[in-house]
């Protein structure tokens, strides 16, 4: 079974990410996963924590000679940051824990801190807020690049892209081929492929971070090359849009998830909303719309994948709301770390690795998935299948 564990604070010396499950003999160079991770520092509002940060995977296991071993993965990304932290972040025991330095006694509104301060007892919530952190994506971006070389060799592409910031919306674009959604993604400072609107999302991040506020958005993910019937519909916890929408929302920050045209099926008719089927000899079975996001019965139909992720604002305010000290229980402004206006543009990154992962799972849980030549010669032989079924 394919499947990962992070571990590392935002502060500590390194992340890692242990991955299991890979199939042995399939391609990786550890340019592809740098690709990634580098692409997550970037965006328009980011904060100067990316500045500091150059983060590029160590692959410590797994590998051999440009070639996948069957073994566990494990990547490190180091902590530039680290060596600013040592006293604060280091694993030694110290003499005076009461003068730990940047301890946190009052939550922030919005963070885990309180919450996971209750569970397991922290009265330094320091310790929560360094697990919990957004920083931990990039451990999940490395997993989901090694996740989306395996799709790419299976002939499956996935791009994530920013369709929404504070409520700018930028238009459908549905004349760009997938390889020029990335590229232009690339391009764009908060990647978005409607240029028209570019400036505007730029333009009100400035404004929140002047303000000392942050602002959400809407990202979206679109995958080609997926065949029909991967996930299953016998089982509530085998639909492969289920899984997706809660690997979605395990991001941080994120608060909701659509498949397709989601919410906006409530407010049509049935006949407005379901895909009507059709049948070439080049395409097999298609659907001539696709409102459904490229799902039908917790399977996937052959059609292109749509996800969409709703992102909060980042909670960390420079404006800071009240909270109360968990010492004196008086009310306080809540405390700053460093942080982002706005991160949809990095969120838009680490939702399509996150979305990478989810698939790729499914089709080693589908298919033979020991050696990946095996693996690939028999997801071609079931796609033969069914476009001649």
């Amino acid at each position: 079974m394919l499947r990962y564990l992070t571990a590392g604070e935002s502060h500590g010396k390194q992340l890692t990410t242990i991955i299991e499950g890979i199939p042995a003999r399939m391609p990786l160079l550890q340019e592809d996963i740098d690709h990634s991770l580098l692409r997550r520092q970037k965006g328009h509002g980011r904060g100067r924590r990316m500045k500091i940060e150059k983060d590029l995977a160590d692959i410590t296991s797994g590998v051999r000679h440009g070639y996948t071993l069957g073994s566990p993965i494990s990547l490190v990304i180091k902590n530039d940051d680290f060596k600013h932290w040592t006293d604060v972040m280091g694993e030694d025991p110290v003499e005076d824990p009461e003068n730990i330095r940047r301890q946190l006694t009052r939550p922030r509104p919005g963070h885990a801190d309180l919450n996971g301060a209750l569970k397991y007892g922290h009265r330094d919530m320091r310790n929560v807020l360094e697990r919990s952190s957004a920083r931990e994506t990039a451990a999940r971006v490395a997993a989901g690049a090694v996740a989306k070389t395996l799709l790419r060799h299976l002939g499956i592409e996935v791009v994530g892209y920013v369709k929404e910031i504070a409520g700018i919306q930028a238009k459908e674009v549905t004349d760009l081929t997938i390889q020029q959604k990335q590229d232009q993604t690339e391009e764009s400072p908060v990647r978005v492929l409607d240029k028209e609107v570019e400036q505007q999302m730029m333009d009100r991040i400035d404004e929140a971070k002047k303000d000392g506020d942050s602002i959400g958005g809407i990202c979206e993910v679109y995958v080609e090359g997926m065949p029909a019937g991967v996930g299953s519909y016998v089982h509530y916890d085998r639909k492969l849009d289920s899984k997706l929408s809660g690997a979605v929302m395990s991001i941080n920050a994120f608060k909701g998830v659509e498949i397709g045209i989601g919410f906006e099926a409530a407010k049509r008719n049935g006949s407005e909303v379901h895909d009507e089927i059709a049948w070439s000899e080049e395409r097999g079975y298609y659907r001539k719309t696709n409102n459904l996001g490229g799902f039908e019965g917790g399977m996937t139909s052959g059609m292109p994948l749509v996800i969409k992720g709703v992102m909060k604002p980042i909670p960390t305010l420079y404006k800071p709301l009240k909270s109360v000290d968990i010492e004196t229980k008086e009310e306080f402004n809540a405390g700053i770390e460093r942080s982002d206006s706005c991160a949809v543009p990095a969120a838009s990154v680490v939702m399509e690795h996150v979305v990478a992962f989810e698939l790729a799972k499914a089709i080693t849980e589908q298919f033979p998935s020991d050696q990946f030549p095996q693996l690939k010669k028999a997801l071609d032989d079931y796609r033969e299948e069914i476009r001649c079924f």
